[in-house]
């Protein structure tokens, strides 16, 4: 491996592991921080996240992440060790998440590959004060008790083996990181090989023999397990007590030249069936995944083999297609990652909003663990982030403002996943004042942005209004979004996914806003249909029934507008051919046939001529060059037909908000 790749290799490993850790340790501190107490089991975890991040970034020459995090592991040594109680929880809990923040900015910086050059010592000051004043209150009798205690402990001999999990590479500076972390507890500490960090061939060795470390150490037997048991990448370890010191220099020189293999490792095996891989890899499967659904409809669909009667060949064909829909399954599943991901960073966001604005907010989570598309949990996070705040800063009233309506003095904000079909429904609701109708037309009337009469306006269409850009009810710029402020980026988030968001409210009784997403982009069932020489595909889920016109069902209104009643139900007539100017010789209506689709509980009925079937497609980007020189209003996306052609996507969604206008 050259020095290049090892040295990317390696750098990503600590990106990957050391952002883990950090969303670890701010779930473990907004999970403790209310009551007022943190657990000796949560102490010694942020203990261990600190200590590993230390060891790690000092690795990596990232000195102030390391020095960081190495105050805030003194910190929290001391607390482990005395176990002191007149903690001031909410204070220290302030002190981590301002390091979290710290190191957060940092590997961003890191991951854009620009200049690691932000100052956190004033963070590190504030640190190492509070460790001053929690040492001040232990008194000094306890302090030389515990001198005395600590000079009348024995020194112990040990010898651990350690072997990592098998797929998690760099053995060699993992190992280095153990011997660190021993390093600390350690009056003297051997280890072989020796040579880990001068010799990228260490690694191999480590891999089939293990790493063997001998240790002298005031620690216990059992004290120094659970400080192994902590190992990132940890397969299985073996640790037993030598008899003295001298055996000590005698176990090092006897294993310099014997193979540890041998020993038994299954005493504590802790051996884990997931791999780490990284989101490109899966990227590129998937990719092989959509070609291999085009290939097959291309074979299946061959224009030469219409009219041919292949018994074996469509045999054949049938058992392909299960062999592709099946993998396809599996690499979705692969992809599927459950919201909790996304749902859990508001958490962050509501304790300090209502630290900051003196409001009392409890954030509710339901449907955690709805599963979706890797690539569409990027495109959520933003809108969920503006929905909750804006709940929290311009919906949820002041606690005295609570007490005067009658209400709780704990404002509430509920996020909730579910799914519905192929769509994934995420709702955001909120107990707070509500939207204010008479406000909200009379912003959109001075800006000039009302289409319609506000009598003929539904209450939501008066609410959607929110989500004009540029549209706010809120006069005063704070660091927080007003209600509005924002919104139309939650939009244009999610219809870039192919979803919708509508928002309802009740006055005093607070708000509620819905998106819909689908729970993937890549593959969808869709219905093929032509219009002239061109195709368009419909997907599935949103094709309510499909039939032909009879005359006396098609109606007029004052703007021409084609209509047609169904079941007493009055839907408007989407011609194809002249929304996008298609030359075709099917014009009559009865002639073609009728697709009625649906989107939000909004219904129309699309006229094409002809309807060539269903097919599982692969949805692909419209090119930006002709989204800049042709009107694409209504497509989503394109797809390959098996004969070659290129089919557009139609965007329901979009189709029914452009006949509501």
């Amino acid at each position: 491996m050259s020095d290049k790749s090892s040295d990317d290799v390696i750098l990503e490993s600590y990106i990957f592991e050391t952002s883990q850790l950090i969303d670890q340790l701010e779930t473990l501190i907004l999970e403790n921080e209310s009551g007022n107490c943190y657990s000796e089991e949560t102490i010694n975890e942020i203990f261990r996240i600190m200590h590993t991040i230390k060891g790690s970034s000092a690795m990596m020459s990232y000195e102030y992440i390391s020095k960081l995090a190495h105050s805030i592991e003194d910190l929290f040594y001391f607390l482990r060790e005395e176990k002191s109680k007149d903690v001031d929880y909410e204070s220290l809990s302030d002190l981590i998440l301002k390091c979290v923040d710290f190191i957060k900015v940092e590997l961003e910086k890191i991951k854009n590959g620009d200049k690691v050059d932000g100052s956190c010592d004033s963070i590190i000051d504030n640190n190492r004060n509070f460790l001053i004043k929690l040492k001040d209150r232990n008194s000094q009798e306890d302090v030389n008790k515990e001198n005395v205690s600590e000079a009348k402990l024995a020194i112990n001999v040990y010898e651990a083996v350690v072997f990592f999990e098998d797929d998690c590479e760099m053995e060699n500076l993992r190992a280095y990181t153990v011997v660190e972390t021993l390093r600390e507890f350690s009056e003297e500490i051997n280890y072989i090989p020796k040579d880990i960090m001068e010799n990228d061939d260490t690694c191999k060795t480590i891999h089939e023999i293990g790493f063997k470390i001998f240790i002298k150490s005031h620690k216990s037997y059992d004290g120094l397990s659970e400080i192994l048991n902590h190992t990132v990448f940890l397969k299985t370890f073996k640790l037993k007590k030598l008899e003295d010191t001298e055996q000590l220099q005698q176990s090092t020189e006897l294993n310099q030249s014997k193979n540890v293999c041998g020993e038994n490792t299954k005493d504590k095996s802790i051996i884990q069936d997931f791999i780490n891989v990284k989101v490109d890899k899966l990227d590129k499967l998937m990719y092989l995944v959509e070609e291999m659904v085009i290939a097959e409809a291309m074979v299946t669909q061959n224009p030469d083999l219409r009219g041919m009667k292949l018994s074996n060949f469509e045999k054949s064909s049938r058992q392909l297609h299960k062999i592709t829909s099946e993998l396809q399954d599996v690499i979705m599943s692969v992809r599927m990652v459950p919201i909790s991901i996304v749902f859990h960073k508001m958490n962050r966001i509501v304790r300090d909003m209502s630290k900051k604005l003196k409001k009392q907010v409890h954030l509710k989570l339901i449907g955690e663990d709805t599963e979706v598309d890797k690539n569409i949990i990027e495109h959520i996070s933003d809108p969920l982030m503006h929905l909750v705040r804006n709940s929290i800063d311009h919906g949820i009233e002041s606690v005295e403002d609570r007490k005067c309506l009658g209400k709780s003095e704990n404002g509430a904000v509920t996020l909730e996943a579910k799914n519905e079909g192929n769509d994934i429904v995420i709702t955001v609701k909120d107990d707070g004042s509500g939207l204010d109708k008479k406000i909200i037309l009379e912003k959109a009337i001075s800006n000039g942005i009302l289409k319609k009469n506000p009598e003929e306006m539904s209450d939501q269409e008066i609410y959607n209004l929110i989500f004009i850009p540029g549209f706010s009810t809120n006069e005063n710029v704070t660091e927080f979004s007003g209600r509005g402020v924002g919104m139309d980026v939650v939009v244009k988030n999610i219809q870039n996914v192919g979803g919708s968001v509508s928002i309802d409210s009740l006055e005093n009784s607070g708000s509620i806003t819905t998106m819909k997403i689908p729970r993937t982009l890549a593959i969808i069932d869709g219905m093929n249909i032509r219009v002239g020489n061109s195709y368009y595909t419909i997907p599935i889920t949103s094709i309510k029934e499909l039939f032909s016109v009879e005359k006396n069902n098609v109606i007029s209104n004052m703007n021409d507008d084609e209509m047609i009643m169904v079941r007493g139900e009055c839907y408007p007539i989407v011609r194809i051919h002249k929304l996008y100017n298609i030359t075709t010789n099917v014009k009559n209506l009865k002639d073609g046939v009728i697709v009625m689709v649906e989107k939000d509980n909004r219904g129309l009925c699309i006229f094409a001529d002809e309807l060539i079937g269903q097919q599982q497609v692969v949805v692909k980007c419209l090119p930006n060059y002709i989204k800049k020189i042709r009107n694409i209003d209504g497509i989503e996306g394109c797809t390959l037909l098996g004969d070659g052609s290129i089919s557009l996507i139609l965007d329901v969604g979009e189709l029914v908000n452009m006949l509501g206008e």
